[in-house]
C-alpha cells in the first residue's frame, strides 16, 4: 500500500526542494552581502574541501550530486578565483586531485559562519525532535531511492 501523503500538486514542489532553494537563495545573498565572490556551487565545493582536502574530481561529483562536467567547469572556475589547484594524483596520472589555496581555507571561517547563520534562520521555531525526524524521513527517501539504482 502506497504511504504517499501528498495532495496532487503539492507533491513536487515540495519533493523538488522548495525549502533547499530557498535555502540556497538566501545564503547566495549573504555571500553577496559579505563580499565574498562566491556561488553556492562554488562553495559547495569549497564545503567538501574544507573537510577533506585533496579530493579527486570523482569524489567531488559523488559528495557533490554533480556530474563530471559540472565538477570540471567548477573547478576550472574555482581555479581562475586562485582558490584551488589540480594536481595530477602520482599513483594515477588520470586523476587530478584538488587541493585548497591559502585564500580558500582563508574564506572557510567567514563562509562557514554565514552557513550556519543561514540555517540557523531556516530552523527558527523548528524544535530539535522535529529536525531530527525530518533528516530521518529525508535520509529515508535518499536510501529508498538510490537503492533502485
Amino acid at each position: 500500500m502506497p504511504n504517499n501523503q501528498f495532495k496532487k500538486g503539492e507533491l513536487y514542489s515540495f519533493i523538488t526542494g522548495k525549502a533547499s532553494t530557498a535555502i540556497a537563495r538566501r545564503l547566495q545573498k549573504k555571500f553577496n552581502q559579505a563580499g565574498l565572490n562566491l556561488t553556492i556551487e562554488q562553495w559547495s565545493v569549497l564545503y567538501h574541501l574544507w573537510k577533506e582536502d585533496g579530493r579527486s574530481q570523482q569524489e567531488l561529483c559523488n559528495a557533490t550530486f554533480r556530474d563530471k562536467p559540472s565538477i570540471t567547469r567548477l573547478v576550472d572556475n574555482l581555479e581562475k578565483l586562485n582558490l584551488v589547484k589540480r594536481v595530477a594524483s602520482e599513483s594515477d596520472r588520470r586523476v587530478n586531485r584538488i587541493y585548497l589555496s591559502k585564500e580558500a581555507q582563508n574564506l572557510q571561517e567567514a563562509a562557514m559562519a554565514l552557513a550556519e547563520e543561514t540555517l540557523n534562520d531556516a530552523l527558527e521555531g523548528v524544535p530539535p525532535d522535529q529536525v531530527n525526524l525530518c533528516k530521518e524521513v529525508l535520509q529515508k527517501v535518499y536510501d529508498n531511492l538510490v537503492g533502485m539504482n
